[in-house]
């Protein structure tokens, strides 16, 4: 049995280091990994160690810290250690300095016995008194004896996993699955944590790990039977349906780290949820970790529904930007009449090729937004009911805010009709997934769609079209300003189509200046967002930044839909952001004189924008204070 020391060079121990930030303490430790010579690309194990910290934080609480890379870059597994005594903010789950770092090095082979060796450390850290003793080693010698002699006393992992004895007759019975993305830390982490909670409790418990060795201590479908509930602490894809019928608590990873007392006493109590795998499947991932909080379940509901659009979205968008940008090449728009203007993408072939693709896949945004949020909240039965509503929702009046609504009512539909199918006949049930669901789930969302939520954004946009043109002879300073404001407001429902169709009016009869501060309005909100993924990294996820700048592109071309998925993902704090930045950038439009004869084109169509340099100098202002504002208001991601 491979030792825990035997990946742990003395050389790569540090007892003094004095990191002032997260970057150089990561860049020590790498460092530290390098002097063992089992690294053979040193950047390229960087990288490694970046990529990982950017998925989540590894500073797991408790003053511990657990970065780890693994791949090429990588001859032989490893370790490095490195105490730091004054501690460094390294964003730790708790918020608390880490002082104590093991630093992991894993190569990309198929032999994982060093994986044991590392599960086995990360459960002995989980123990405050060995963590404290290697705070205070005095020698990297010493802190080597510390390791070795716990290793000797601690049992291997696969033994500390099956001895959990036998559940007396009066034991509550909890049952848990821990799972991380990478398998290595954080899964037995938890699943030391829960064992502590549930023994303190007095309750029997088994653990079984999803790690990058596979399943262990798999647990039986009599034990599943058998048990008061079951707990998931879980950040990577679990199997589900076996728990079909018992109470299960679903939460992250570092829930089972940090929150195991309050999960145990949660199974305890009995005030849990049955679960139900619906049509024989499991959740999908996005949707297998809802926290504790209402609030977190609702944020994961729509994150899955955002992060199934987002595709839609992207791909969609920067084609309909390349139909402008050829449009705007090779046609003269000074020589073109209105109506021709009005078709601007579409007015050589090349670029009506590109619109027409892109039109096709912004048309799904909606409805797979509305979908997969219902499938988060009611599992696979409730996702055509949740499309249906977000295609009734776009092809409408109630847009990105109908879709939403949908989206969270088809899933809650769902759950309803399946407590009504759990009171049928067994015979009635087994079919429910395959007639009930859908043909009464279509039924009711199609009802609810055409009854109270069309009717209600409809109004709301007749009331709105009727407000802005009594508004035609008040100030232009503040038309300007409700026309860029509600650009911003839905992003393409009721308020984002009553301004722009005023605007498209307001061309036909001559007035184009009412043109130019709508569209700088419905540029600024995803132009914003870009900036704003770029200077506010910590704010925003490893997803969202990486689609974030391509909404300069989209927001360049006007295509507000591009800030969609972030406005979903924190409507609270982006939303009023947005508004603030696009009411600036129209209302300094109308003050400059700006004008725009086409409507729609964005930044191509400067040919015929009047004032166009000012038009551009409103546009960064309204950028600036909007990305400004989420940098501020937006609190970083969970």
């Amino acid at each position: 049995m491979m030792r825990i020391t035997e990946l742990l060079d003395v050389r790569s121990i540090s007892l003094d280091a004095a990191p002032k930030s997260k970057k150089e303490a990561l860049d020590m430790v790498v460092d530290l990994m390098v002097r063992s010579g089992k690294v053979n690309d040193v950047e390229g194990y960087r990288k490694l160690v970046y990529a990982r910290e950017e998925e989540s934080t590894t500073g797991i609480g408790e003053g511990i810290a657990i970065p780890h890379g693994k791949g090429d870059a990588v001859d032989r597994p490893g370790l490095a250690a490195m105490v730091v005594k004054d501690g460094v903010d390294f964003e730790s789950l708790d918020e608390e300095p880490a002082t104590l770092f093991f630093l992991i090095a894993a190569p990309n082979t198929e032999d994982n016995v060093h994986l044991d060796v590392l599960s086995k450390l990360s459960m002995m850290l989980m123990d405050s008194e060995f963590t404290e003793s290697l705070r205070n080693a005095g020698t990297a010698e010493e802190f080597l004896e510390i390791i070795d002699r716990a290793d000797e006393e601690k049992k291997s992992v696969d033994e500390r996993l099956s001895d959990m004895g036998d559940a007396g007759t009066d034991q509550v019975k909890i049952l848990a699955v821990t799972s991380c993305p990478t398998g290595i830390a954080h899964t037995y982490m938890a699943a030391e944590g829960l064992e502590k909670a549930a023994k303190a409790k007095g309750c029997f418990i088994k653990v079984e790990t999803r790690g990058s060795g596979g399943a262990k201590n798999v647990l039986t479908a009599k034990e599943i039977e058998e048990a008061d509930c079951i707990i998931v602490a879980a950040d990577a894809q679990v199997p589900m349906d076996r728990f079909d019928g018992k109470k299960v608590i679903e939460r992250q990873v570092s829930d089972g780290i940090h929150k195991a007392d309050e999960l145990v006493e949660l199974a305890v109590s009995g005030d849990v949820p049955l679960y139900h795998s619906g049509n024989a499947v499991s959740k999908p991932a996005a949707s297998g970790k809802p926290g504790g909080g209402m609030g977190h379940q609702i944020y994961t509901q729509l994150m899955n529904g955002v992060s199934h659009m987002l595709p839609f979205v992207v791909g969609g968008g920067i084609l309909i930007a390349i139909a402008f940008l050829l449009d705007g090449l090779l046609v003269d728009m000074n020589a073109l009449s209105e109506a021709e203007r009005a078709g601007f993408g579409t007015i050589t072939p090349v670029a009506a090729l590109f619109k027409g693709i892109g039109d096709t896949a912004f048309g799904f945004m909606l409805p797979v937004l509305a979908g997969f949020i219902a499938m988060a909240i009611g599992d696979r039965p409730a996702l055509a009911v949740g499309f249906v509503g977000g295609m009734m929702a776009s092809n409408g009046s109630s847009g990105f805010l109908g879709a939403l609504a949908a989206g969270f009512a088809a899933g809650y539909l769902i759950r309803g009709l399946r407590k009504v199918c759990d009171k049928l006949p067994q015979a009635v049930e087994k079919i429910a997934p395959v007639l009930i669901y859908p043909v009464m789930g279509i039924l009711l969302m199609g009802v609810l769609m055409i009854f109270a939520v069309e009717p209600v954004m409809g109004g709301l946009n007749t009331a709105l079209n009727n407000g802005l043109t009594s508004m035609g002879g008040s100030s232009k300073l503040i038309l300007g300003m409700i026309l860029g404001g509600m650009m911003a407001v839905d992003m393409g429902g009721p308020f984002n189509k009553a301004a722009y169709v005023f605007g498209s009016a307001a061309i036909a009869s001559g007035n184009y200046d009412i043109m130019a501060a709508v569209m700088i309005g419905g540029m600024t909100p995803p132009c914003a967002i870009a900036l704003a993924t770029l200077l506010f990294k910590n704010k925003f996820s490893k997803e969202e930044r990486e689609s974030g700048p391509t909404n300069f592109i989209m927001g360049l071309a006007f295509i507000t839909e591009g800030a969609i998925p972030f406005a979903a993902a924190d409507p609270f704090r982006v939303l009023p952001a947005c508004v603030a930045g696009s009411a600036l950038a129209g209302a300094l439009s109308m003050a400059f004189g700006c004008t725009l004869m086409a409507p729609h084109g964005g930044i191509f169509v400067v040919p015929v924008m009047g004032n166009a340099l000012m038009y551009v100098a409103a546009l960064v202002v309204g950028t600036l204070v909007s990305a400004g504002l989420l940098g501020v208001l937006k609190k970083n991601p969970a």
